[in-house]
């Protein structure tokens, strides 16, 4: 007769490690845990679907000040989703283990409703531990505040009886390295190289002695920024006043201060660097628009940032993008850009951003306006370079922008004299054209886009009034444009790299 063939046990240290992963999870069923029993299965239940940290980075996102902590948010749920990615495809289905029985765990721990996948590995703590990891990466204060919450998390699937010890060990040892690999991928802020810049002189204003700062009372977040800047500059002159009397109050502080200070988004630092360029005095940004372009390439996230600067006089020079004739036409001066210029699609997306952003804030305003933006059906058409053809859109860098993830987002060198050209070719489907060039990155040519440099671009056969946009602000064409540069034409106070 024959005889089935016997089921393999175990090997020595495969029954070692179970016997220590029993007697883990039974010692931490039969400790009591004081207060835990109303916290930890709440806890285990809001991280379900990944609902806790999701409103962790909109929280962060909203309460968070700059940009470091929209990234830290970002990257968070970046890698979490690697992580969920990963344990869902490959690691639960190569280990088939079963959940623990919970017969030794009190009625009061246990979920509501028990999970029905495997055990091994953890899925909640990969989810928690690539999370908080993410947020460290980005930014050490917030990923301090996430992660006690990250190892309550994974020490509550153990608690209320859903994993063994080693399940929340091995998920946790994934979701740091899904952060990681995610980092690899699309660096970190941090692991980018220090921007080359020429440096610049400029004095040293300990306090802000001597420093006048003109306050955009309407740019983003500038007012709350002014009181910031009060705070940590004691002895600057802080003016708020009204968009329309930037210009004056900035001519007017080039005169009566050592260094020229502005607090605003990219349009108001456009105008106060074309003030400090003319007046040769010493710039000094603090960001409190939306985006904060400029600010964020010198490598400025926070008021901090500058008076760090302004103590110590470090400064850099940076080139000023130029277009002639300028936005009042060809009786007025030079037009100047710190960070872009553009035609096609863009300007129609900045007017229509800005008639929203009132009622509905910036952020939705900017989508609502990228999508009436791509609904156009009509193409600019254009002479570039001595050759007429239709545009959904041309760029023009100040400064060739470097890849961070999937789209260009920062500029190494300032004051490299070069024109970051990048050209959307006219024919069906914009959005998916413009989409290509983005993913696409510079340097590239295609029937769909093209992506150059150049030190100067003269446009041509423009239809009269035709809009464009620099550094956020709209105005209206002649039949012809050159777009060049001034090199090293302005001085910016720049915190030094750490």
């Amino acid at each position: 007769m024959p005889t089935s063939n016997p089921i393999p046990s175990p090997g020595p240290w495969r029954a070692r490690l179970t016997r220590y992963d029993l007697a883990a999870f039974q010692a931490v069923a039969d400790r009591h845990w004081p207060g835990a029993e109303h916290v930890l299965p709440r806890l285990s239940r809001g991280a379900n679907h990944g609902l806790l940290w999701f409103g962790a980075a909109a929280g962060m996102a909203a309460l968070g000040s700059g940009a470091r902590s929209r990234r830290a948010a970002l990257r968070g749920i970046a890698s979490l989703g690697v992580a969920s990615a990963a344990i869902n495809t490959v690691a639960k289905r190569a280990v088939r283990r079963e959940r623990p029985i919970l017969d030794l765990v009190p009625v009061i721990r246990r979920l509501k409703r028990q999970p029905f996948t495997t055990s091994f590995p953890s899925g909640h703590a990969a989810s928690a531990a690539a999370f908080a990891t993410g947020v460290a990466l980005e930014s050490k204060g917030w990923g301090a505040v996430v992660a006690p919450v990250a190892v309550a998390v994974a020490a509550s699937r153990v608690y209320t009886g859903v994993h063994y010890p080693s399940d929340v060990l091995a998920g946790a040892a994934l979701g740091v390295g899904a952060a990681f690999a995610l980092r690899g991928v699309v660096p970190t802020r941090g692991q980018l190289p220090a921007p080359g810049r020429p440096p610049g002189q400029a004095p040293s204003l300990p306090a802000g002695d001597g420093l006048v700062v003109v306050v955009n009372r309407e740019s983003g977040s500038a007012t709350a920024a002014a009181g910031l800047v009060r705070d940590a500059l004691p002895l600057a002159t802080v003016v708020e006043c009204a968009p329309s009397d930037l210009s004056g109050c900035l001519e007017e502080a080039a005169g009566r201060g050592t260094a020229l200070g502005v607090c605003g988004g990219d349009g108001t630092v456009n105008l106060a660097a074309s003030v400090a360029a003319t007046h040769g005095v010493p710039l000094a940004v603090f960001p409190g628009g939306t985006l904060n372009h400029f600010a964020y390439d010198l490598g400025i996230e926070a008021v901090h940032d500058t008076a760090t600067a302004l103590a110590s006089g470090d400064a850099v020079r940076v080139d000023l993008g130029r277009f002639r004739p300028g936005p009042r036409g060809a009786s007025g001066a030079d037009g100047y850009f710190l960070n872009a210029f553009s035609l096609g699609v863009y300007p129609e997306l900045v007017r229509t951003r800005e008639r929203w952003a009132p009622r509905i804030g910036g952020w939705p305003a900017g989508v609502l306006a990228a999508f009436e933006a791509l609904r156009g059906e009509r193409p600019l058409t254009a002479e570039l370079q001595g050759r007429r053809r239709p545009l959904w859109l041309l760029f023009v860098g100040n400064g060739m922008f470097q890849r961070v993830g999937p789209a260009p987002g920062r500029r190494h060198n300032l004051a490299d004299g070069l024109l970051d050209v990048r050209v959307v070719h006219g024919g069906r489907t914009p959005a998916l054209r413009l989409l290509a060039a983005a993913v696409a990155g510079p340097l590239t040519r295609s029937p769909v886009h093209a992506a150059v440099r150049r030190r100067q671009v003269r446009i041509s056969g423009l239809a009269e009034g035709t809009p464009y946009a620099y550094d956020g602000e709209v105005a209206h064409s002649g039949t012809e444009l050159v777009i060049d540069k001034v090199p090293e034409a302005l001085t910016v106070y720049c915190p030094r790299p750490v």
